[in-house]
Formats: C-alpha cells, sequence, structure tokens
C-alpha cells in the first residue's frame, strides 16, 4: 500500500519559532487557535478581538486599558539591558501606546531554571527596580516558580500592567491624510541581540534601545490633544509589520520616504552585512506614531525635546489608495514594503 505523503493540515501544522515571531505566521496563530471563542468584543470597550497592545474597558468617563506580556530573550543579558529591563519596558510601552501614560501599577510572575544563578537573579531584578523607577511605575503583585533542570532556558517573565486614560488610543485610528512620525533609529535591539549572540565583533558602540517611552508619550499627546490618531511599537517583525497592522486595521495605505527614516550607520552597515531589511527588524524603544497633518509639528516638537526621541522623524503618510498597503520610496522607485513572515531573530523578547 502506498505511504500517505499528503501535506499536514493547518490543525496538524507543527508549531515553529516563527510563529512566536511577530509577523504573519504568529497572527495567523492567534487568530486562528489561541483566540479561538474568546474574541467577542467586550460591552463597552475592546478586547480581545481588536488584537490591540491590550484591552480597553470603559470605566465611568475613563478607559481602563490591561495588558500582559512574556519575556524569553536570549542572551538574558545583552548590550544596553536585560530581561528584567525589557520586562518593565515592555509592558509600560504597551500601555503607552494606548494612551496610559501614568499606569496604576505591574504584576511580575518570573519561573526560573534549576540552577539559575542567584546573582543573576539579583542583577534583573535591580534592572527591573531601575527602569520602574524611569517610567514612574512599581510591581504590585507577582509570582515565583521554579522548573527541573533542563525544562527551561533559563528564566521566563511575564509581566501585566493596568492603568487609566481619558483618551484611548488604538492602532486602527488613522485616516487619509494623516502623517507617520518614527520616533528614533530602527532595528537598534535586533542587531545589538544578534551581534552580541553570534559573537559578532561590529567594532562599534552597537547597544538596544529598550527604553520605557511612557512620557515620550505623555508628551507627545499633551502637546496636540485628539491629533494623534494611532500608535504602535515595532518590536516583532519591526516596523514592516507594524505600519502593515496599522494600514489593514484602519482601511488606508501607508507611503514611506526610506530617506527620513532615522537608521544608524552601524545598523544599515550591520544589516547589509547579514542580508537583514532594517524594516523587518525588531525595536523596544521606538513608536510609531500616526498624527493630524495640523498638529504634527507640535508632536514633533515634544518629541525632540526628550533624549529618547531627539531623533523622531516624519517618514510619511496615509492615503486613502491601496488600503492595507505601505509602498516604500527609494528615492529610485517604489515598492511594497513586505511583511515579514516572522522576526529574523528569534527570542528577541
Amino acid at each position: 500500500m502506498k505511504a500517505d505523503t499528503a501535506p499536514p493540515t493547518a490543525r496538524e501544522e507543527l508549531i515553529t519559532l516563527k510563529h512566536g515571531a511577530g509577523g504573519r505566521a504568529m497572527r495567523r496563530l492567534i487568530e486562528e487557535t489561541l483566540a479561538q471563542g474568546f474574541t467577542s468584543d467586550v460591552v463597552d470597550g475592546f478586547g480581545l478581538a481588536a488584537m490591540d497592545d491590550g484591552a480597553a474597558l470603559r470605566v465611568g468617563d475613563r478607559w481602563l486599558v490591561v495588558t500582559t506580556d512574556s519575556h524569553v530573550v536570549h542572551p538574558i543579558f545583552f548590550p544596553g539591558g536585560d530581561i528584567g529591563r525589557l520586562a518593565i519596558a515592555g509592558t509600560v510601552n504597551d500601555l503607552a501606546m494606548m494612551g496610559v501614560t501614568e499606569p496604576l501599577g505591574l504584576t511580575c510572575a518570573v519561573v526560573v531554571e534549576e540552577g539559575f544563578r542567584r546573582s543573576d537573579l539579583d542583577r534583573i531584578q535591580r534592572s527591573m527596580r531601575e527602569t520602574c523607577r524611569e517610567a514612574g511605575v512599581t510591581v504590585l503583585t507577582g509570582d515565583t516558580k521554579v522548573m527541573g533542570r533542563g525544562e527551561l532556558d533559563g528564566v521566563v517573565i511575564n509581566t501585566t500592567g493596568v492603568g487609566f486614560t481619558d483618551y484611548l488610543v488604538r492602532d486602527a485610528g488613522l485616516e487619509p491624510g494623516d502623517r507617520i512620525v518614527l520616533t528614533g533609529p530602527i532595528g537598534d535591539h535586533g542587531i545589538a541581540l544578534m551581534a552580541a549572540r553570534r559573537g559578532f565583533d561590529l567594532d562599534a558602540d552597537l547597544r538596544s534601545d529598550v527604553a520605557p517611552l511612557n512620557l515620550v508619550i505623555r508628551a507627545a499627546l499633551a502637546a496636540a490633544p485628539g491629533a494623534i490618531s494611532a500608535m504602535k511599537d515595532p518590536t516583532r517583525g519591526g516596523v514592516a509589520s507594524a505600519l502593515h497592522e496599522m494600514a489593514s486595521k484602519s482601511g488606508v495605505g501607508i507611503g514611506i520616504e526610506e530617506a527620513a527614516v532615522p537608521l544608524t550607520t552601524v545598523v544599515r552597515s550591520a544589516a547589509e552585512m547579514l542580508g537583514l531589511d532594517p524594516f523587518h527588524i525588531a525595536n523596544e524603544g521606538k513608536a510609531i506614531i500616526g498624527v493630524r497633518p495640523d498638529a504634527v509639528d507640535r508632536v514633533m516638537a515634544a518629541l525632540v525635546s526628550n533624549p529618547l526621541a531627539a531623533s523622531a522623524a516624519i517618514v510619511g503618510r496615509c492615503t486613502a489608495e491601496r488600503a492595507g498597503t505601505v509602498i516604500l520610496d527609494t528615492g529610485l522607485g517604489r515598492r511594497l514594503l513586505a511583511e515579514p513572515e516572522g522576526e529574523p531573530l528569534p527570542r528577541i523578547c
């Protein structure tokens, strides 16, 4: 009898690292499997169906925003940060992208592998405390588990954040004419981790951009109340994935001027050497902001006054044509900016 060589169905597909690395593969996994049965929008709010950076519930005349994130970065310590700083900043930034710039607090669950060094755990905890001080937030409660040796790769940290906002910002709010702003150079986090992981000597001070952005976003929102239409932090899948999500959900096309996109010389060189597209590389201290055209100068002035956004730039605009697509103007022509299937370097955050 002839063996069955038919390809596996979607339900028989094996999970691979690309399913957790941002981009189309991860989004399909969430929509087709993990979110099934949970995707109905909540009453008077936005839940899992919105696929935003968090959920938003109406409480009186304000919005309560809740977000959660798990962190499995490798290596645990990297130039510019570590898993502890990443855990705090990542959750603070998810809240900030929805308009919460003064979080009520965070929860923290830590799962540690047997044999993990106590001194490294102390170092991670100090880093979390320092990042909390930067963001003006604290950890309110948490949980600890220990797994057997070989059952876990070092340490996993989950953080959940909650906070109120009067002005809810969603990643689906772009309109034709809105300007697209990037708060700084792209690709620093992904390239720094790749260099650390592979032992590359790039003869440069290459560091992750991981940082809490809530104070930056607070200033931008205050500079032009009601004028920020959408925000997203381009983590896994990079700027390309974030822009595609924003364009698709908002029903607009996005045009990006490549020459306007901030990019350091070392990241550009490293990406070219490794054959990577900087638009596909993860960031942990940058935001993409949609701004109404009549307010963009005020928002830019507020951004560049903060050292974390000193290199902010207007990089594109939204159009009514080709909804859901992102077009890159290279200066020599125009091309579709492809959405990645997944982050080129897994376990990036």
